[in-house]
């Protein structure tokens, strides 16, 4: 039985995700953890889903404390006060989707052998069940916000920048207006109603599903745009003049920020990560993992990299959490932005072109396929089976992965120069080992 997915338990509120479920996570989870904190982000189902994982966590002896409706690294830092922190999100996915994501003292999410043990439990129904005199107590605890933000700006200085804040009616407007405008920033608020419905935009912080905030930039003559999804683990932005940043660009501004006053930096990255981030740290060590900000955060743990992210809106910084934390990167990106205008900041990267296609692949075959693939690839440069088969070369690189959800396999190619070739030479060896 496989529950967890590269973000925690995720899935359609009352089809895949069941109060039944949820019990069982909290029943298994409080099988070795005697306490708990937990929140939610305003997302409809929450609160049920909340409810049936406390009431699981105190069956089994567990105090739990809640801490409200909370964006998840304001939850993930409260986690270091308790044995765990339980986030009731399904982050950047639309209304209809819920979920359960775990997390350690240290604002580590829980990793591959912690989440197999919780599924183990559960499927073998080896449940704990406390005397009627040891069964958790639950209280409540209301100042984590304002922990969170007492945190943040204890690192972060600071700047009289006007900001339009879009946090698409999520958990961010519990936090990131306030902490902003305590920063002595400007603020000016777009969707931050808290609404589990999502009714202005798709929560994903995407350039398509920002074209409000876009234009709002630009209308209000802001220095700077930043966008949440449902619950602020991610954040994205757009410069002043109303363009949106790709996540590869956001992972090379952060990286030079955080690392300017290292030798030689070490930063963790996905193997979808483009070159940019590469060539724009001259003499830095970039690690490449799977797909998945906690796969990123494990290995930043390993190596005690100094900076690590997602080019899907996700930026961990190790010195405060290995949790992913859209409101830290937003006030951080205020102090970015008071030095340095953000498009200038833009046009100093390298810019490569990235092409991506997908070719149709039948589940059943994917794996004879990918392995014809990975020794037709191994001549052209160095292979990393990490996530797929990605081969770096002098000039560029290919990534070459079967989709988890899809009949497809997915191909990336990037390259500082005929792109187009390389692409279309990719493309032709997995039609070839299709066959």
């Amino acid at each position: 039985m496989r529950l967890f997915g590269s973000s925690g338990i995720r899935g359609l509120a009352n089809i895949e995700i069941t109060v039944d479920l949820a019990l069982k996570v909290g029943m298994a989870l409080g099988k070795s953890k005697k306490t708990a904190v937990i929140g939610r982000d305003p997302r409809v189902a929450g609160e049920m889903i909340e409810l049936a994982v406390i009431s699981g966590l105190m069956s089994a002896g567990c105090d739990v404390v809640r801490v409200g409706l909370v964006t998840t690294p304001t939850l993930a830092y409260a986690a270091r006060n308790y044995d765990c922190g339980v986030m009731i999100t399904a982050s950047h996915n639309p209304a209809e989707y819920v979920g359960i994501k775990l997390w350690n003292p240290d604002g580590m999410a829980f990793d591959s052998a912690q989440q197999e043990e919780i599924e183990s439990i559960i499927e073998k129904e080896d449940f704990v069940y406390a005397p009627w005199d040891m069964v958790g107590k639950v209280s409540s605890y209301e100042n984590a916000v304002r922990d969170h933000i007492d945190m943040i700006r204890s690192y972060a200085r600071g700047a009289p920048v006007r900001v339009v804040v879009d946090c698409g009616g999520g958990a961010g407007g519990t936090i990131t207006p306030y902490l902003l405008r305590e920063m002595g920033c400007e603020v000016i608020t777009l969707n931050s109603q808290l609404d589990g419905y999502f009714p202005a935009r798709n929560p994903e912080p995407n350039d398509a599903n920002l074209w409000m905030l876009k234009k709002a930039v630009k209308e209000f003559e802001a220095d700077i745009g930043i966008a949440h999804d449902g619950d602020a683990d991610r954040m994205m932005a757009v410069d002043e003049n109303g363009v949106f940043l790709s996540g590869d660009e956001m992972l090379a501004i952060f990286a030079r920020y955080e690392c300017k006053e290292k030798c030689s930096p070490m930063v963790v990255v996905p193997v979808d990560t483009s070159m940019m981030v590469d060539d724009a740290l001259p003499g830095s060590n970039v690690i490449h993992t799977r797909v998945g900000d906690v796969y990123v955060a494990e290995e930043m743990k390993k190596q005690k990299a100094d900076f690590g992210g997602e080019p899907s809106g996700s930026w961990i910084f190790p010195r405060i959490s290995y949790c992913p934390d859209g409101i830290y990167a937003a006030a951080l990106l205020v102090d970015v932005v008071g030095e340095k205008r953000l498009a200038a900041l833009r046009e100093e990267l390298p810019e490569y072109p990235t092409l991506r296609s997908t070719i149709a692949c039948e589940n059943a075959a994917k794996q004879r396929v990918m392995e014809n693939i990975r020794t037709k690839l191994q001549s052209m440069g160095k292979v990393s089976s990490i996530d797929g088969i990605r081969v770096d070369m002098e000039d560029g690189w290919v990534l070459v992965r079967p989709s988890g959800t899809e009949a497809k396999i997915r191909i990336t190619a990037q390259a500082r120069r005929n792109v187009e070739v390389l692409h279309a030479r990719i493309e032709d060896i997995v039609k070839e080992c299709l066959q």
